[in-house]
């Protein structure tokens, strides 16, 4: 950045990303992102939930991170809300889970059950 222009540019962008968050029937993928998520293996869970999307050319979806969501032994724990629906936490998530939980709760939209908190009760 040397200019006002590419400050002005960087802001430009940042407000459009900003806006694109914004979508009401945008489904999103929340993963904690806490000191505990991390350590139990979160981020190549994020990483595996954006590339997955991304091969899928799922614009419609957001994946953001959290910090703590207070339930350390279920870690990686990730939310997918989708739009007019209530959430789905999806505990002990493992990379090789995300194309599963992408195929059948975002594009399908059936939960994968097994995967969910109700079913560790």
């Amino acid at each position: 950045m040397k200019t006002l222009a590419d400050l002005e540019a960087i802001r430009a962008k940042t407000l459009e990303n900003i806006n694109m968050r914004k979508d009401d029937n945008a489904a999103r993928v929340v993963v904690g992102m806490a000191t505990c998520g991390i350590a139990a293996g979160a981020r190549p869970v994020m990483l595996a939930f954006m590339e997955e999307i991304q091969k899928r050319e799922l614009n419609h979806v957001t994946v953001s991170q959290t910090g703590c969501i207070g339930m350390c032994r279920y870690e990686p724990m990730v939310d997918v809300i989708m739009p007019g629906q209530e959430k789905v936490t999806y505990i002990k998530v493992k990379p090789e889970m995300v194309p599963r939980i992408v195929a059948e709760h975002i594009v399908n939209g059936r939960p994968v059950e097994e995967y969910t908190i109700g079913a560790a009760e």
